[in-house]
């Protein structure tokens, strides 16, 4: 399954052309490597989205595509999540 619609059938985004358009910016990587939307996503793959200043982990547990909310919320495990710092916003200007 595409990252796209992995990120849009998983409900972790809502939209898929949010998760396309944070693919193209480089907010989105696999294994710690950045990817494009069309990225092939598997079992086992760590998924990092960095959106705003939120940085979320997740581990890919299947790619079926879920029909209900509560399928959608066994697609994956969060692994971690952090805020990241943006430049500009240290608070040191």
């Amino acid at each position: 399954m595409r990252i796209d619609k992995f990120l849009k059938s998983s409900r972790i985004l809502k939209r898929r052309t949010i998760s396309k358009e944070l693919a193209l910016h480089e907010r989105i990587e696999i294994n710690g490597r950045v990817v494009k939307p069309s990225h092939e996503v598997k079992t086992g793959d760590v998924v990092a989205i960095t959106f705003g200043n939120r940085r979320l982990e997740v581990r890919v547990l299947s790619t079926q595509e879920a029909r209900r909310k509560a399928d959608a919320a066994q697609m994956y495990e969060v692994i971690g999540e952090s805020r990241v710092e943006t430049p500009g916003t240290s608070g040191n200007e």
